[in-house]
C-alpha cells in the first residue's frame, strides 16, 4: 500500500508540475509583444508594461460609422525616435525615400513615409493606440491599434499591431 501510494503522489505530482508549465507557457504567449526594426539603429522590442510606461498622447477622431472617439497612445514618432530612426533635421535627400510598414496579426500591412510621421514634417500625430475611451481596446482590435487622424478612409487604421518596420525603397 505505501509504494503504490507513492507512485500516486509522484503520478500526480508530475501532473500538476505540467499544469504549471502549461499555464506559464499559456501566460507567456498571451504577452503582447510589439517589434520595432529595420533601419534602425536600436531595434526594440516591446511589452505591454514597455509601451505604458511611455508618454502617451490623445487624439480624437471618427472612426468608419462617423463616430468620434478619444484614442490615448504612444506616437509612432516617438517609438521610431526611441528606436533611432532617421527623423528630424537627418530626414532629407536617399532618407526621404524611408518609409514604416506596419503589420497585423492578421496579415493586415499597411505603410506610412517617414515625414508622415515627423512633426517637423506633418502637423497631425499618428498614434499606436491602446486604449479608447478611457478603456483597453477589444479583443480582436487590440491590443494596439494606429489611428490616423482625419484620413478619409480609416483603412490604415490597422489593427492588432505585431511589428513596426522601417525600410528604404531604394
Amino acid at each position: 500500500m505505501g509504494q503504490q501510494t507513492s507512485r500516486r503522489s509522484i503520478w500526480w505530482g508530475g501532473i500538476a508540475l505540467l499544469a504549471l508549465v502549461g499555464l506559464a507557457t499559456v501566460r507567456a504567449q498571451a504577452q503582447p509583444v510589439l517589434t520595432v526594426s529595420g533601419q534602425v539603429t536600436k531595434p526594440l522590442t516591446l511589452q505591454a508594461a514597455d509601451l505604458k510606461a511611455m508618454p502617451h498622447s490623445d487624439v480624437s477622431a471618427k472612426d468608419k460609422d462617423g463616430a468620434t472617439h478619444r484614442y490615448s497612445g504612444v506616437s509612432l514618432f516617438d517609438l521610431l525616435k526611441q528606436a533611432g530612426t532617421t527623423l528630424g533635421g537627418e530626414l532629407r535627400g536617399k532618407n526621404l525615400t524611408k518609409y514604416v510598414l506596419v503589420k497585423a496579426g492578421d496579415g493586415y500591412e499597411v505603410v506610412f513615409a517617414l515625414p508622415e510621421l515627423d512633426p517637423e514634417f506633418a502637423s497631425r500625430v499618428i498614434l499606436l493606440a491602446d486604449s479608447v475611451d478611457g478603456k483597453p481596446l477589444a479583443p480582436g482590435i487590440g491590443p494596439y491599434r494606429v489611428i490616423v487622424p482625419d484620413e478619409k478612409k480609416p483603412a490604415r487604421w490597422i489593427r492588432d499591431v505585431k511589428s513596426i518596420e522601417v525600410k528604404a525603397a531604394n
